[in-house]
């Protein structure tokens, strides 16, 4: 056992963030799902919010941004952040878009010139 104050703390304080919870109540989120604010985030209510989410839902204020990116801004696991997100989604504050990365038929001009620049470094 650890003495107290060395390296708990993190253990507790994701136990307490998403409330002894360790799997998000639904939307499973990827690494690299984009996350915006919804048009009506601004209206509804904030008061049951922890701390966290209202740090996300500023970041987002100003962008969209990505599970891993808010985790790396809170200091959070991702695992923490699906939980955090999914609460969010569910009262209405954010949406999730489309992945780049889903794009239906690369243009492949454009990858061979990616490629070519690459290679140029």
């Amino acid at each position: 056992m650890s003495p107290a104050g060395r390296g708990d703390d993190r253990l507790v304080r994701t136990y307490v963030v998403t409330g002894g919870r360790s799997q998000p109540s639904r939307n499973h989120f990827d690494h690299i799902t984009l996350i915006t604010l919804t048009a009506s985030s601004a209206h509804l209510n904030r008061a049951a919010l922890n701390p966290e989410q209202l740090t996300i839902l500023d970041a987002l204020a100003h962008s969209s941004q990505s599970v891993v990116e808010l985790g790396a801004l809170l200091g959070l696991p991702v695992s923490v952040m699906r939980i955090l997100l999914a609460d969010l989604m569910e009262a209405g504050h954010i949406s999730t878009r489309q992945r780049i990365t889903d794009a239906a038929d690369p243009d492949r001009q454009l990858l061979e010139d990616v490629l070519a620049g690459l290679q140029r470094l």
